[in-house]
């Protein structure tokens, strides 16, 4: 795999500019290779939901709320790119696309990022996700409304969990009965979620800003599982893994980094009505990023100050500002945007030489221009 760009820094030579700065990307719309499958992923998920929430209502009308809250996370919303890495590794290996247990484990990936975010946002404490109010702030909204006893956030954060821990458990739901092979690289793909979302949790506490370190969180707590374990998991059920999962990881392993790059980029520039996020809310909460690492490698004594200012939640608009000026004065900004253009061509070569099916290796290349590139 590609490394990240090392250029000379570029140093400060004017006083900042302290206005919201943005970042432009390229315009890539959704890609047809992910609408085909989110359709038949979004009627899936809705028809267990609802069958879910008529069962558990008619024992008790308490246990709709939590899991209508559950449908309004994954039915409608998300961008469904793990369902559609791993329908593309699927058919791309010869697999029959009408094949309804593809779908249920498309379902399963979409509810496994609901848990993971859900519980994300608790740890983070963040205020808003897909342009709502958090599950945990909404619950513990309600509770003030109804002057219910305890405290509003501890129950709120309760709630939050456990319907981040229904999503898991239906998630687990779709992929029961699932060959050997992908129930095993469904658990692997589990526990590597969990392992990078903890190191995360811990390099946001220290203000970690080690590159190699911030590299390894992206690639555990969001590439691979975004991008190969969905291929693999895809080229397992068509009963091709063994022949085709080192040609899949030099795909997704390259291009699993660019997008969560890309989301580092999102996360320190993204307009929240684009994104759903207030703007600079990963620079709020102190994220380990390779952005945030190049950055402090370079910055001097006046640009480290101002970079001093990450992991404090009340930063204003002007120090979101300040803060962007010297991510962009650094370089790091065009150094993570190269290392991005980088690792996106490295995976579109290596699924050029897959022998997968000519479509899967267009949607594959598809796929990959959109996640590199996308505004959201």
């Amino acid at each position: 795999m590609g490394q990240l760009a090392s250029t000379a820094p570029v140093r400060r030579q004017t006083s900042y500019h302290l206005v919201q700065m943005s970042v432009p990307t390229r315009t890539v719309p959704v890609p047809t290779s992910i609408v085909l499958v989110a359709e038949r992923v979004e009627h899936r998920l809705a028809e267990l939901l609802d069958t879910e929430i008529e069962r558990w209502g008619a024992l008790d009308r308490d246990l709709v709320e939590p899991l209508l809250v559950l449908r309004r996370f994954v039915v409608g919303s998300g961008k469904r790119l793990r369902p559609a890495f791993c329908y593309w590794g699927y058919v791309g290996a010869g697999g029959d696309e009408d094949n309804a247990a593809l779908i249920d484990i498309g379902a399963a990936f979409e509810l496994l990022q609901a848990f993971a975010l859900v519980h994300d946002d608790v740890m983070d404490g963040s205020a808003t996700r897909r342009g709502a109010r958090t599950v945990h702030l909404d619950f513990g909204d309600r509770h003030m409304v109804e002057g219910w006893r305890g405290e509003p956030r501890r129950f709120g954060e309760g709630v939050a969990i456990l319907v981040g821990d229904l999503a898991h458990v239906y998630a687990d739901h779709f992929v029961a009965g699932a060959p050997d092979r992908v129930a095993a690289i469904w658990n692997e793909l589990r526990v590597e979620l969990n392992v990078g979302q903890y190191l995360d949790v811990l390099g946001t506490a220290r203000g970690d800003t080690d590159l190699p370190r911030a590299r390894r969180i992206a690639r555990y707590k969001s590439g691979k599982y975004t991008i190969e374990r969905p291929l693999h998991v895809g080229a397992a059920l068509a009963g091709r893994y063994d022949e085709l999962h080192a040609a899949l990881s030099a795909y997704g392993d390259p291009l699993g980094e660019a997008f969560q790059l890309r989301d580092d980029m999102l996360g320190a520039f993204g307009e929240e009505s684009v994104t759903g996020k207030p703007v600079g809310d990963d620079l709020r909460e102190g994220k380990p990023t390779p952005l945030l690492a190049v950055a402090t490698a370079r910055a001097d004594r006046e640009q480290r100050a101002v970079l001093g200012l990450i992991g404090q939640p009340d930063l204003s608009p002007i120090d979101v500002a300040a803060v962007q000026a010297v991510l962009v004065e650094t370089g790091a900004v065009s150094e993570i945007e190269s290392s991005i253009d980088r690792l996106t061509m490295y995976a579109i070569s290596a699924i050029e030489q897959t022998p997968i099916t000519i479509d899967a290796s267009a949607a594959l290349i598809e796929l990959a221009e959109y996640v590199a590139w996308r505004d959201r």
